[in-house]
């Protein structure tokens, strides 16, 4: 059974995750053209902000491409894209700001990064296998297939439903941090509202989209032990 009734709503929710990814490149490209008031860089501003955290081991680092900024807890470094590493714009210190919100998190072991740490090794295993487990479950019509698949692809959902709170997190850090420094002004909060709200969008629209799937793939489980 390929189609179930949640399927409208999965259409629905991968429109919302469409539109999310949309958004973000929308709102980066906008204020990338907005300079910041302090002209201070991407890489300046990741640099400050964690010394002032008193994380002066962190390095910041730059990396190749568009939107490809993260931080490396294990190399213990904030990686910063070519628009953002070496650009002074509202849209470059609010994405360098969000990272080290991550790694302050990190230092102070914040309890959604610290379980989501330990859950991705395990998540970069299911993730890779359940959906030959869920393909093969339909194709063979195996309910022992489908129910790993199931259970593989629960600890994929489980991981994006911890993601949120933690980027949530880190870009409430981030606004706080820039304004509590006086890195940006008021009219400029504006700006990195929706850099960083618009990027939280994508987390919460790939997360409804996989848990719609895993419901409908529990249902359709259900009711194959019904039948």
């Amino acid at each position: 059974m390929f189609f179930h009734p949640l399927d409208f709503l999965i259409i629905i929710a991968f429109g919302l995750s469409l539109w999310a990814q949309f958004k973000v490149k929308g709102n980066f490209q906008k204020y990338s053209q907005v300079p910041a008031s302090s002209h201070m860089q991407g890489a300046e501003i990741a640099r400050k902000l964690l010394d002032q955290n008193g994380l002066y081991d962190v390095r910041v680092e730059h990396i190749r491409g568009a939107l490809t900024d993260h931080y490396d807890p294990l190399k213990r470094a904030v990686r910063l894209s070519d628009t953002v590493h070496s650009h002074a714009s509202i849209a470059a210190i609010s994405v360098a700001a969000h990272e080290v919100g991550h790694a302050i998190q990190h230092s102070e072991a914040y309890g959604a990064l610290v379980l989501r740490h330990k859950l991705f090794p395990i998540v970069n295993f299911t993730s890779s296998i359940a959906p030959f487990l869920l393909i093969g479950g339909f194709l063979l019509g195996s309910l022992n297939l489908l129910g790993l698949g199931i259970i593989f692809f629960s600890a994929v959902v489980a991981f994006q439903l911890i993601t949120l709170p933690v980027e949530f997190n880190a870009s409430s850090r981030a606004r706080q941090l820039m304004i509590s420094e006086g890195m940006i002004s008021n009219q400029e909060e504006t700006g990195v509202k929706k850099v960083l709200n618009a990027a939280a969008l994508t987390y919460v629209a790939a997360a409804l989209l996989s848990l719609l799937q895993l419901l409908k793939f529990v249902a359709i489980f259900s009711q194959g032990n019904r039948e």
